[in-house]
């Protein structure tokens, strides 16, 4: 079962509540996604520990609901 970008971010949002969350479809199929996610919390942490982060607050969905994410996490400048 596909899952909706809108959700993506939803689940995203509530787990990093500061994310800046970018997604686009990459096949319009609803399976395969990229995420651009940008967050303050993410200062100080290896980019696996900000994967990390996105994965937990995707909450389980990621290889079931949600097929595939190419995910890119960022520190906003200034943070």
């Amino acid at each position: 079962m596909a899952m909706e970008a809108a959700v993506i971010e939803k689940l995203i949002k509530e787990g990093i509540p500061d994310a800046v969350v970018e997604i686009a479809d990459l096949r319009g199929d609803g399976d395969h996604y990229a995420a651009m996610v940008t967050s303050a919390t993410f200062k100080g942490k290896s980019r696996v520990q900000q994967h990390q982060m996105v994965y937990a607050a995707l909450q389980g969905k990621m290889g079931g609901e949600l097929h595939a994410l190419a995910l890119t996490t960022a520190v906003p400048e200034g943070a």
